[in-house]
């Protein structure tokens, strides 16, 4: 898929550490880069506190396919949309693509099930965050 597909996009500059001794990203730092452009989009545009809100989000699931390196220094273009959105969870896809490429570097999964801070227990996702989420539903 391109970048199109993805309706929501982050620039996330690549760093020197997370380059390893082969002289690439670690697999590692592909699922920081998801766990980023997904709590990026929710905090700024649905609304997340993730310091004193009521509500969380726990990932439950993910995956990552690699299909090209990718490595320091550069910028990585993570692209996000809504795959599934459910009651208390969402299904994320990403795609993570390479400055100089139109094909993604990685395409992942990722899913949320929203929780109650204290008890854990699952809750309904929040309505400025399913609003957000609709948004980037194809």
């Amino acid at each position: 898929m391109d970048r199109a597909a993805y309706p929501h996009h982050l620039a996330i500059t690549l760093r020197w550490k997370d380059n390893d001794v082969y002289g690439h990203v670690n697999n590692v730092e592909y699922y920081s880069f998801f766990d980023t452009v997904i709590n990026d989009f929710l905090i700024r545009r649905g609304g997340l506190d993730i310091h004193r809100g009521e509500i969380i989000g726990l990932c439950v699931d993910s995956q990552c396919t690699f299909k090209q390196s990718l490595s320091f220094p550069g910028v990585v273009d993570a692209g996000l949309r809504c795959a599934k959105l459910g009651t208390s969870s969402v299904r994320y896809e990403i795609a993570l693509f390479r400055e100089d490429s139109a094909e993604p570097a990685a395409t992942g999964r990722f899913v949320h099930v929203f929780v109650g801070r204290d008890d854990r227990r699952p809750v309904p996702v929040p309505d400025a965050i399913r609003a957000a989420l609709d948004g980037i539903t194809p």
